[in-house]
């Protein structure tokens, strides 16, 4: 008899550990799958995203992420489009163009939605000190690199040029070609996107054995960019490492949703990023210290999904008019 009572509290145990499993198995077969487009799996800016999905997965119920190795913002947007990601990496400049239907997207906008900014992109106009160049202006006919080829800061600061009527003498190149020319002074520098709000490792490296000076825009030159080119920040950089404070143009990155995604998933999501203080800051050092939502709503430039908005609201901050969906 009492070896039966020990079989049944035996056969007990088996029975409610199979239901548990059962349960937790029956959760996650239920949980969303969300899929997260992201950049090369070479990008420090994936590494990022692949820390977000663990963060998620860790902090949201119900919700299953993945990341997706993509062509980053453009394919992303696109891929948002067509339902084959659910949010991913974009950089603000270019989603303000997607969901107004200008530039590469003219005639064809994507309705997206930004959950949020982690990192801001200064647009750093470098130049070797002793090319005796003070201001943007006093570029006009410098050999000068405008970018990396094919890069969005070409891009932009191509744009942002014309705007400003300067031409320059512009030398295209890769990386390595254009460190190697302003280095050896077969030009008077470029523009380099920072690491944040410091300089980038390519524009240290010439610093390390040639004098550099980094040129801001003047209040004229801000005033034009602010009213043309909506797509853009405007970025105050603070002293660092011997270079004076400065204003210039930039972008965030960050990520946005497909307009599919539920406010509630949405709320979730973004709770999660802009409460985590470790997990990002460990993958991708940028975010270390700063605020996520103050970021986010100091350079978004396209409409906030409706989660984001609760959550921003919550923590009581102000969103202003332009970044409320209509």
């Amino acid at each position: 008899m009492k070896n039966g009572f020990r079989f049944a509290g035996r056969l007990a145990l088996v029975v409610c550990a199979v239901g548990l499993a059962f349960s937790a198995g029956a959760a996650h077969a239920q949980a969303k799958k969300l899929l997260i487009g992201t950049t090369s799996s070479s990008s420090s800016h994936y590494g990022y995203f692949v820390a977000v999905s663990q963060l998620i997965n860790k902090n949201v119920t119900a919700v299953d992420t993945a990341v997706v190795e993509t062509g980053a913002t453009m394919d992303n947007l696109r891929r948002l489009e067509r339902s084959q990601v659910d949010f991913g990496l974009v950089t603000t400049n270019v989603m303000h163009h997607a969901n107004a239907g200008t530039g590469d997207f003219a005639g064809k906008p994507v309705a997206s939605r930004l959950l949020w900014i982690y990192s801001i992109a200064p647009q750093n106009t470098v130049v070797r000190k002793d090319s005796g160049v003070k201001s943007i202006a006093a570029l006009a006919g410098k050999k000068f690199n405008t970018g990396l080829k094919g890069s969005a800061t070409e891009k932009t600061t191509d744009a942002v040029f014309g705007l400003l009527g300067l031409k320059v003498d512009v030398l295209r190149g890769s990386t390595g070609e254009i460190v190697a020319a302003v280095k050896d002074n077969r030009a008077v520098g470029y523009v380099k996107s920072g690491a944040g709000l410091k300089l980038d490792a390519s524009t240290r490296e010439i610093g390390t054995f040639t004098p550099i000076a980094v040129l801001g825009i003047d209040a004229a030159q801000k005033s034009k960019i602010m009213a043309a080119m909506p797509e853009l920040s405007i970025v105050d950089v603070p002293a660092d490492s011997g270079i004076p404070a400065y204003t210039t143009w930039g972008f965030g990155v960050g990520a946005a949703a497909s307009s599919a995604m539920s406010e509630q998933t949405a709320y979730e999501i973004v709770k999660a990023v802009c409460e985590d203080k470790a997990t990002q800051a460990a993958a991708f050092a940028d975010v270390a210290g700063v605020d996520i939502a103050e970021m986010t709503i100091k350079y978004a430039a396209s409409p906030l999904h409706p989660g984001a908005v609760r959550y921003f609201r919550e923590r009581g901050l102000q969103v202003p008019d332009r970044l409320i969906a209509k």
